[in-house]
């Protein structure tokens, strides 16, 4: 009977630690602008701004007032719709406003330096925001392909596009800049 006790004991506090330690990296990944906009005892206005779509992933510029102390942040938004034959889940990501040149940045280099090149072995080029969100490109036999990713650890959450794609992605984001 102490074996069982102890046996069950311990596998309570295993998975206690483990899920704490899985609560902390799931707690890391969020955007400045996540972490504002859920500070306790505050009052806080939540804007979305349309800016456009692509490949069925709505961008939006989010911006947030904390109504009792005037701050403010403001984020680029990105929602996906997965659908699957079983379900459908919303996929969303917030990139912060000082991580907007960076992804701006990456695209024109992944454009100027990556695209036109051919890999002779699997290559991956990543854009990670502090909140999950990837952008980048692969190699796939003799060509690249280009895609964002709105959750770190979501298989499901990949919006995969065309070379052609990354120019109307910087436009967006140059939109998305200019209304913060």
């Amino acid at each position: 009977m102490k074996k069982i006790v102890l046996l069950v004991s311990l596998i309570t506090l295993t998975s206690l630690s483990f899920g704490q330690q899985v609560a902390k990296a799931k707690e890391q990944e969020v955007s400045n602008a996540e972490k504002f906009s859920e500070r306790s005892g505050s009052l806080v206005k939540k804007e979305f701004i349309d800016i456009g779509t692509l490949k069925k992933c709505n961008i939006q510029v989010a911006k947030f007032t904390d109504l009792i102390s005037d701050q403010k942040s403001s984020a680029v938004r990105f929602e996906y719709e997965y659908k699957s034959s079983y379900s459908s889940d919303t996929k969303i990501a917030l990139l912060d406003e000082d991580e907007i040149d960076g992804l701006i940045k990456s695209i024109k280099i992944i454009q100027e330096k990556v695209l036109p090149t051919t890999a002779t072995s699997y290559t991956e080029v990543n854009f990670r925001s502090r909140s999950g969100f990837t952008a980048g490109c692969f190699s796939k036999k003799d060509s690249w392909t280009t895609f964002m990713k709105l959750e770190k650890f979501d298989s499901n959450s990949y919006v995969f596009m065309d070379k052609d794609d990354l120019t109307q992605l910087l436009t967006l984001l140059q939109q998305a800049k200019a209304k913060m």
